[in-house]
C-alpha cells in the first residue's frame, strides 16, 4: 500500500499564518499536523511508501522537513509545479499527478493534510481488509448547519455509502465524511477517468460521490476526534485544546 498526503493548497483562509509557511507544517503542541499524520501511517505495515505531494512555493519546506522527519517509511515530496490558487491543481488533480509521477500500482491510503485527527488509521484499515472495498471514514453530528459544511454520507445498515453529497442544502444523513480515504488497487487508474469525463478536479470527495455509484464503498464511522483545519480561528481552538498535553 502507498500513502498520499496531500499539502499543496495555499490556505489563504489562514492568512497571515501562511503566507511563508504551508498549513500542514503549523504546529499543535510542539509538533507540526503532518507529523501526526505521519506517526498513524507508520502503524500500518502495509504501507511501504509515503507520498507528500505539495506546491512549488513549499516544495522545498516539505524537503528540508523531510529530511530531518524521523521515519521508518521512505518519504518521497512531489512538488506539483503550481505557485498560485489561480493555477493549481486541485486535490483530485494532485491525487491523480502523484499516481503518474510514481506508477502506482498498489492500494492507496489518501489523507488530507490539514486534518488533525485521533481515530486510529489502525482500525480504519482493518476495517478496510475486512470489507474488501473502497472505504471511507465518517463521524456521526447533529449540528445541522455544520452538516452543510461537508461532504455527507447516507448509510445502508452494513455501512456501504448509498448517497454522498458535497456540501448539501438539505443532507440527507447526519455522517460527516473526512478526507481520509482507502483505495483498493484496481480504483486507482480509475483517477484518470474521471478526470478525463471533465469532473470537479478539487475536492476529493467529489470523487467518492462519483465512484460510490460504480462500485461499492463503505464508510468506517468513529467516535474520535477530527478537525479540518481551515481558518486562524479553527487552528487556535486546536491548540487550546491539544497544546500542553502529553
Amino acid at each position: 500500500m502507498k500513502a498520499i498526503i496531500l499539502v499543496a493548497g495555499y490556505a489563504t483562509r489562514l492568512y497571515p499564518l501562511t503566507i511563508n509557511k504551508p498549513k500542514a507544517l503549523l504546529p499543535i503542541n510542539g509538533k507540526a499536523i503532518v507529523d501526526y499524520i505521519v506517526e498513524q501511517v507508520e502503524s500500518i505495515a502495509a504501507v511501504d511508501e509515503i507520498y507528500v505531494i505539495t506546491n512549488h512555493k513549499f516544495a522545498d519546506q516539505f524537503e528540508l522537513w523531510a529530511k530531518e522527519h524521523k521515519c521508518s517509511k521512505p518519504i518521497a515530496v512531489i512538488d506539483d509545479g503550481t505557485t498560485s490558487e489561480e493555477n493549481r491543481r486541485g486535490a483530485i488533480g494532485d491525487i491523480l499527478y502523484t499516481i503518474k509521477q510514481k506508477n502506482i500500482d498498489d492500494d492507496v491510503m489518501i489523507i488530507a493534510g490539514d486534518n488533525f485527527f485521533t481515530y486510529s488509521l489502525s482500525d480504519y484499515y482493518r476495517f478496510f481488509m475486512e470489507k474488501d472495498s473502497d472505504c471511507v471514514c465518517v463521524k456521526s453530528y447533529d449540528n445541522r448547519e455544520m452538516l452543510r459544511q461537508f461532504g455527507i454520507a447516507l448509510l445502508a445498515p452494513d455501512s456501504r455509502v448509498i448517497d454522498i453529497e458535497e456540501k448539501p442544502e438539505n443532507p440527507k444523513s447526519n455522517n460527516v465524511v473526512y478526507a481520509t480515504y482507502i483505495y483498493k488497487k484496481e480504483t486507482v487508474p480509475l483517477f484518470g477517468r474521471y478526470i478525463e469525463e471533465g469532473n470537479k478536479p478539487d475536492a476529493p470527495g467529489h470523487f467518492v460521490e462519483w465512484l460510490h455509484k460504480k462500485k461499492p464503498v463503505y464508510a468506517y464511522k468513529f467516535s474520535e476526534e477530527c478537525y479540518d483545519i481551515g481558518t486562524p480561528e479553527s487552528y487556535a481552538f486546536v491548540c487550546g485544546l491539544f497544546d500542553n498535553k502529553k
